[in-house]
């Protein structure tokens, strides 16, 4: 799969291609649906097919500061896009420019003079242009004129009249509920950074965790424990019991990632890696003593096991 950043990125003699755009932050099952009609439309038309996406989020830059936290990573939403088949993925930068297009001057500047279109798959709910001015509908005259077709695909949901979408799967994780999270991803939520240097009181308690620096603006799911996986950049996978929260037991104040990897001995620090939810066991808890908390610790670790025993 080719990357490209920005359209002006286009190689030269670029012929048509079948085009779908849109944040896509998690690459949730709605999304999925999208960008799986768009590869196969594609074949049957023997063109590339090409996601065009968008960095910073366009919010961030109408409106600084109130971006929505991150599902996922550009270069992980670009991997998982490979995964269904995606030819090309383009990332836009996001501009105050290009924010100022309208409807029609960001069809004919981007998706016909840079990427020449065949056709244009995008959800049913899909705004584009300044202040979200251009629609279906709009998109669709534009074919009409600029030549290319456009399908407008319906957003998948769970329960009758409940879609599937970024905003939904945020609420999910930021209340903890990782397992609907993972239902409407069709896999579960991860969060990426480096594994930093702590207090290293895990490994005095006899449950040494990897401390992991998470990237900015990333989805935290609510403080708590949770059963999950550590993901190494090989490609290792391992599972493991992860808590959310300042560690009120020793009357902790920054909010922290940390990942206590069952039987696992190595050495963490300074390795990106992954951590995925499996399910939340329970919310985060004082204890009056550091033998109860230890206790505790235990049993979670053995609810890990049978939150992730095969089968």
């Amino acid at each position: 799969m080719q990357r490209w950043r920005g359209a002006g990125s286009v190689p030269a003699g670029w012929g048509r291609c079948v085009l779908t755009i849109g944040v896509f932050d998690g690459v949730h099952r709605g999304h999925q649906q999208i960008i799986q009609r768009a590869v196969a439309r594609a074949r049957e038309l023997g063109v590339p097919s090409v996601v065009l996406t968008f960095d910073p989020h366009p919010i961030e830059v109408v409106r600084p500061g109130s971006h929505p936290v991150r599902l996922s990573s550009q270069c992980f939403r670009a991997d998982l896009m490979e995964e269904l088949g995606v030819d090309v993925v383009c990332v836009q930068p996001f501009t105050p420019e290009l924010s100022r297009l309208s409807a029609e001057e960001f069809v004919h500047e981007v998706l016909v003079s840079r990427l020449h279109v065949a056709e244009v798959i995008v959800g049913e709910n899909f705004r584009y242009g300044h202040k979200g001015a251009g629609d279906i509908a709009s998109l669709t005259a534009d074919g009409r004129r600029f030549g290319f077709a456009v399908q407008a695909v319906d957003l998948l949901g769970r329960d009758p009249g409940t879609n599937f979408s970024s905003t939904y799967v945020r609420s999910c994780v930021q209340a903890g509920d990782v397992e609907s999270a993972a239902v409407a991803l069709g896999r579960e939520h991860r969060l990426e950074g480096v594994v930093v240097r702590g207090d290293q009181r895990g490994r005095e308690l006899g449950y040494p965790t990897a401390n992991l620096q998470v990237l900015p603006h990333s989805a935290v799911p609510a403080d708590g424990v949770y059963a999950g996986r550590l993901v190494r950049a090989s490609g290792e996978i391992l599972p493991a019991a992860i808590s959310i929260g300042t560690n009120p037991t020793f009357a902790g104040v920054e909010q922290r990632v940390e990942a206590f990897v069952l039987d696992f001995s190595g050495d963490l620090y300074g390795e990106s890696v992954a951590v995925t939810f499996a399910a939340r066991l329970r919310g985060t808890e004082r204890f009056d003593t550091v033998e109860a908390l230890i206790e505790q610790m235990g049993t979670d670790v053995a609810r890990t096991r049978e939150v992730l025993a095969p089968g």
